[in-house]
């Protein structure tokens, strides 16, 4: 199942340390401008290697588009794009090849296809998602009057109590809150410096023309949100509107009541029944901490034999911060599903 959304299709190929990662976007309609500036943007804000809060491990990442444009436009075939893997570090994984890492895909992929690809998990690292931000670089010409936008809400129990997207676009870690920042930086440091990591949470907002974007029943507009988050490496949790604080509130004090003015509140985070309602969307999305440490764990090998396991590598000691780059990605591809969706009504 390498394949996502409906009538705007992106399907997602190549591992971690192999040659090429790269993507095909299937449903486009002909005639978007390609900006490859936007897309070597996006490149650059989801890369490794940009600072001390982030993997290491940094990849030229030049993305090269081998089908479905014509002088700069998409002509309504399949666009095809690879990005060649200049960085790797295999033998960085060389003590694996037998062994399991916990909390990783190590023992499900080896007991579902009989092998696993050791190296910086394969199919399964978070490396292939930078294929995904690409394609969200490519679509945004269908989200016309709709703007999308991302940050760190918490690191571990540190959470922001101001929303500034707009710091969060300048902050090394993406942080939503200017003043929350410094410490949410000295958590990161102080788990790097313990061989740790640590989870956190990430706001993405969306606001615009959004009001009847999604399909009623099975493929409503949160189901398809909440799906695509946790089809993001390391996501545990997905959060629309009030979340699951609505399950502690009372009928009178989570319905969204309307004036002459339109809404008097959002608690349902800009979804109805499965259709936007025109008010912002607002989803959280909880990131587990990074299953790479350096730390000495308990494992087993792949003849069940008990062992104790220490990490090497390059990881980034919160995903969260990267992953924040990804959230934004999806929202987008999902609404640009549901924009094509519409359109052909």
């Amino acid at each position: 199942m390498n394949t996502f959304g409906y009538a705007l299709r992106l399907t997602t190929f190549g591992e971690s340390h192999g040659e090429y990662m790269g993507g095909v976007l299937d449903g486009l309609p002909s005639n978007l401008e390609i900006d490859t500036d936007k897309i070597n943007q996006a490149i650059k804000r989801r890369s490794g290697g940009r600072n001390k809060y982030v993997t290491p491990r940094s990849e030229s990442d030049i993305c090269e588009i081998i089908s479905g444009v014509f002088e700069g436009k998409t002509t309504g075939a399949p666009l095809a794009f690879i990005i060649k893997n200049t960085h790797q570090r295999s033998q960085d994984y060389s003590n694996l090849k037998d062994t399991f890492r916990p909390s990783h895909s190590d023992y499900t992929y080896f007991h579902k296809y009989g092998n696993v690809d050791y190296r910086g998990g394969g199919r399964a690292s978070a490396r292939e998602t930078l294929v995904r931000v690409i394609a969200s670089s490519i679509v945004e010409p269908l989200l016309c009057g709709i703007s999308v936008e991302s940050g760190v809400l918490s690191i571990g129990e540190i959470e922001g109590e101001r929303i500034d997207f707009e710091y969060a676009k300048q902050s090394e870690i993406f942080s939503l809150d200017q003043e929350r920042e410094w410490e949410q930086k000295r958590e990161i440091k102080q788990v790097c410096e313990s061989k740790d990591s640590i989870g956190g949470v990430v706001l993405v907002r969306a606001r615009g023309e959004l009001l009847g974007l999604g399909e009623p029943l099975y493929y409503k507009l949160d189901g398809e949100i909440a799906r695509a988050m946790m089809g993001i490496n390391g996501v545990k949790a997905v959060e629309i509107g009030e979340g699951i604080n609505a399950s502690k509130l009372r009928g009178s004090e989570y319905n969204d009541m309307m004036g002459k003015n339109g809404f008097l509140s959002n608690h349902s985070g800009g979804i109805l029944a499965g259709v936007a309602n025109g008010e912002e969307i607002l989803a959280k999305i909880h990131f587990k901490p990074t299953p790479s440490i350096a730390l000495p764990q308990k494992t087993l090998d792949k003849e069940g034999k008990e062992r104790i396991l220490e990490i090497k590598g390059r990881h980034d000691p919160c995903i969260a911060i990267r992953g924040s780059v990804v959230c934004e990605a999806m929202m987008k591809l999902v609404l640009a599903d549901m924009m094509l969706l519409r359109s052909r009504r």
